[in-house]
Formats: structure tokens, sequence, C-alpha cells
């Protein structure tokens, strides 16, 4: 028998309004939209926006991103799901000015969606944990928000890139380059949100798996010492033998996203 807390999730489930394709932007004759989710009731409610990865080239806000949903749902926040302009195609800054232009819509329109700009937190996997990370530690005034979830993101591209002995073809998307040199490590710095690191920043919590093969999980440990360093709060759900995605997180740690959304309730209380 399922328990009284399962059907009042899966009723607040049921009762969320999704409102798809919505125009947040155009840059040009770039349309970037998403798609707003929105609980039943009065609101106004705790706010999340999640920014998809893809290496920065690849994705949608339909894609990579999807396990965190449902959750999102249940936990009753109203959460958005944002498309940004994808490389090479679009160059760096372009993907992080639209993550910062989401945050100034959402904002702007908070009070149709029943959100609370004051309760508003950015989550992103990947290369979009790389996205949130960095508005989050930049943003001020309109930009900033109340929490950051950086999600296996690679913080430090620098570190990135040495790792790896190698560009690798996203950061070449990303930034046009093509050696890995002094100059591509000056750029691969002033895109990492460690550089920006200071005191009085927003919670930040992560996630990572020990065994990712994409993004070392000692980008996680170590931007969680820089940042606690500054006397902020920096916590991280480590996922033992978790590889880079959420696909397989269910199987070894089961209420994963359930300690997430219960971070975010706490945090955004």
């Amino acid at each position: 028998m399922r328990s009284f807390i399962t059907l009042l999730l899966l009723a607040a489930t049921a009762l969320a309004e999704r409102r798809a394709d919505i125009e947040f932007a155009k840059v040009g004759d770039v349309s970037l939209t998403l798609d707003a989710n929105v609980p039943d009731g009065a609101g106004p409610f705790p706010t999340v926006i999640l920014v998809h990865g893809g290496g920065w080239r690849n994705g949608d806000k339909n894609k990579f991103i999807t396990p965190l949903f449902a959750p999102m749902t249940e936990a009753g926040f109203t959460w958005f799901t944002i498309n940004y302009r994808l490389a090479p195609t679009n160059r760096w800054p372009a993907c992080a000015e639209d993550v910062e232009r989401a945050i100034r819509w959402v904002k702007a329109n908070a009070k149709e969606y029943k959100a609370d700009p004051k309760r508003l937190a950015l989550v992103g996997e990947s290369a979009g944990g790389h996205l949130v990370s960095y508005v989050g530690v930049r943003g001020i005034g309109e930009t900033s928000v109340a929490a950051v979830v950086p999600i296996y993101a690679p913080h430090d591209l620098e570190f990135h890139a040495k790792a790896r002995n190698a560009l690798g073809p996203s950061l070449s998307a990303l930034f046009g380059l093509t050696e890995l040199n002094d100059v591509a490590m000056k750029q691969l710095r002033a895109a990492s949100s460690t550089t920006y690191l200071r005191k009085g920043l927003p919670p930040f919590l992560q996630l990572h798996g020990t065994k990712d093969a994409q993004v070392d999980y000692a980008q996680s440990v170590k931007f969680q010492a820089q940042t606690k360093a500054f006397g902020n709060t920096c916590d991280l759900i480590t996922i033992p033998d978790g590889a880079h995605g959420m696909g397989g997180w269910d199987k070894l740690v089961p209420d994963y996203a359930q300690q997430l959304t219960a971070w975010l309730r706490k945090t955004l209380k």
C-alpha cells in the first residue's frame, strides 16, 4: 500500500501545470525558450531554474537534466528548464549570458508563474553545472540567486584541460581554440567560476560521482574547499562509484534527488 506521503506527492505532480516553449529572450534571430512547471496553490513557491548539460555543444531543455523534473515537481517548486545558445555557432560567453537572461526573465515574470524571486536557485548538470556555478559566483543585483546546485561541474576549466592535457572538442568549440597554450589558459581561467570566488556567495550544493570519467571528482572537492575558505556554505553529496550523468545514480544512492530537494527546501525556506 502506498504511503500517505507518496499519495500526496503524486497528487502534487498531477495538479502542477506544465507550460512549454515560452520565449524568454531573443538574441538576434535566435529565440530562447523555456518550459515552466507551476504548482497548484496560491504561491509564491521556491523557484528553480534547471540548466542542461551536453558539453556546451549539445542538448536542450528536455535532455540530460530530465531526471530532476519529477523530484522538483514533487517537492512543490515552481521550476523552469531552459535552452541556451550552443557552440560552436555561439562562442563563449553567449551561453552564460543566456542563463543570466533567464534569471532576469523569471524575476520579471515571477507573479505569473507563482515564483518567488527571493527564493530562486540555479541547478545545472555537467556543462550546465559550469554555467550555474559561473553565473552563481558572479551574480549581483538582478542576476543574483539564493542558492546554486552544480552537478558534476567543471568549475575550473584550466584544471579540466590540464587534467586531460588537451582542450578536447567541447572547449575548442566553446572558445574557438585550437592549441592548449598560454593564450588558451588565460581564456579558460577567465571563464572559470573558481576565478571569481569571494565571500558572501549564495549557498552551494554539489553532487558528483567518484568514477566520473569526464569531469574529475576532484573538481568538486577542490571547489568545496576553495569556496568554504572564503566563509561560504558549500555542501557536497558524493555518489560512490557514480559515473558522469544521473542515469544510473538511483541504483547507487536511491534518494540522491530527494537529498537535493531537501537541501533546497531548507536553504530556500
